[in-house]
């Protein structure tokens, strides 16, 4: 017997030794010094150029009878005017419905890049707003309007990089794309347009930089420093009904089991049976880049993940939000329709769920799963619409190693890492032609600018937008 617990201590001695051993191991990885030229810009025409982008209320909607496509026309017109020499060197090709594609030949052709934005915006609240929404005011050091953050800001400091540069006798070193959709917003085919025309002409991007991430903090588990989080994917999204048909009747005689109380009890089910953890590419390189800087409880966590992911799974689940949302496919019930009377039993009723799909998971094994947990085959579950999770983008690669370079010149302190979108873009279209898509917005936000996105006041520091030039420039440099 005491044979027995002396080999069980000796093997805990062991577990605890390498646990302790690859923690104090797992540090942050040596990261080359950059240096960085002073940018000199244009700052009243940058101030004065994004205020009159937002005075153009290119609203974009499902019902196309609420587009007021002259706004869209007027800020077309705004970009012909306010850069001229983009105008006179790029070819301007204009796709689908609100595409603009601008095309800069380059010294090669052989590793083409592509800078993207979009210029349609989301609806407003007036009421919600403490001034106007589409005036481009200036108060606070700051520009006010709907788009600044979302993604006019990204639009204007792409344009005022590229029109400064061409205006220095800029010759990129490979071919140039400037390509902007005005129907991002409500997933709109403008930009899968632009990527098909690219593609009819063979033209393979060894480079996308679309919004995405940004310059943030307090967003990793015991991480201080600033980190620049830059999407190499996107979840997939989905929306589907789930609907029953019942024979009504009055509210004075139920059955024992409503059609709301059974569709309320699928609804539990699925709460209480969420998909299974993954650790997909994006949120594995996070991990191993953040948590090398993090406290060390938090270390010993992602040094170890072999022995601590059922811990960090169950955390996951316990606590939801956004890091959970890293670890598996999510469903959000979001709609919930029954009778419109308080005394009659609906004959029909449904509810609504907004999926966001991860890794392995399709709309199609998503929904199978479902079907499988709520174990009702009188509940028909019906696909509103949806899209895969995107491919992964490469981060061993010299173009993913030009876009760190940039940002730590723009931002020195900052670490850089991948990350995995929440949210849609536009760029994921372009994952049919390249592995090479990365979303980051270049702007610094603060948790308080990233909730003005699509909400209320929203708007942008003028030192923001001069910095995300600043970025803009310095990449186009090398590219």
């Amino acid at each position: 017997m005491n044979v027995i617990w002396g080999i069980l201590i000796v093997i805990v001695l062991l577990f605890l030794f390498v646990i302790l051993l690859r923690t104090m191991l797992f540090t942050p990885k040596p990261v080359a010094r950059v240096e960085a030229k002073s940018v000199d810009l244009d700052e009243d025409k940058i101030i004065a150029d994004m205020v009159d982008m937002i005075r153009c209320k290119t609203v974009s909607n499902r019902d196309e009878a609420m587009v007021d496509y002259a706004e869209f026309e007027k800020f077309e017109q705004l970009l012909k005017e306010r850069f001229p020499k983009i105008h006179e060197k790029c070819q301007l090709e204009k796709i689908g419905k609100t595409g603009l594609l601008y095309y800069l030949p380059g010294k090669s052709s052989e590793k083409p890049s592509v800078c993207m934005a979009h210029y349609d915006v989301v609806p407003i609240e007036e009421e919600g707003w403490s001034k106007p929404a589409f005036e481009g005011v200036i108060e606070e050091e700051c520009i006010w309007g709907r788009g600044t953050l979302d993604t006019k800001g990204t639009l204007c400091g792409i344009m005022e990089a590229l029109e400064q540069m061409l205006a220095e006798e800029y010759v990129p070193a490979n071919d140039l794309y400037l390509s902007f959709s005005g129907e991002e917003e409500i997933d709109g085919d403008s930009c899968a347009d632009i990527v098909s025309y690219l593609e009819q002409k063979k033209i393979k991007p060894a480079i996308v930089v679309d919004e995405g991430g940004a310059v943030v903090e307090h967003v990793f588990p015991g991480v201080q420093e600033e980190c620049a989080l830059v999407g190499i994917g996107e979840k997939g999204g989905v929306n589907l009904d789930f609907t029953m048909d019942s024979e009504g009747g009055h509210a004075s005689t139920p059955p024992v089991h409503t059609v709301l109380g059974q569709l309320s009890e699928a609804i539990c089910k699925i709460e209480k049976h969420p998909f299974k953890r993954q650790l997909v590419k994006p949120v594995a390189e996070m991990f191993d880049i953040l948590g090398r800087h993090s406290t060390f409880l938090y270390r010993m966590i992602f040094a170890n993940l072999w022995c601590f992911m059922p811990v960090l799974d169950m955390i996951c689940k316990k606590s939801g939000g956004e890091l959970n949302a890293m670890m598996r496919t999510t469903v959000a019930v979001t709609r919930m329709e029954g009778s419109k009377a308080y005394n009659v039993l609906p004959p029909k009723a449904s509810f609504g769920v907004n999926m966001r799909l991860l890794g392995d998971d399709t709309i199609q094994s998503s929904i199978e799963y479902l079907q499988n947990v709520i174990k009702n085959q009188k509940i028909k579950i019906e696909l509103v619409n949806g899209m895969n999770p995107s491919i992964y983008s490469d981060t061993a690669c010299e173009e993913w190693h030009k876009l760190e370079t940039v940002i730590r010149q723009t931002w020195p302190e900052v670490i850089v890492s991948p990350y995995l979108m929440m949210a849609c873009s536009d760029s994921r279209h372009y994952c049919r032609i390249t592995d090479r898509v990365y979303r980051f917005s270049a702007m610094r936000l603060s948790k308080e600018e990233r909730a003005m996105v699509h909400g209320n006041n929203e708007r942008i520091p003028i030192e923001t937008l001069l910095k995300t030039v600043e970025f803009y420039i310095r990449l186009l440099q090398v590219l």
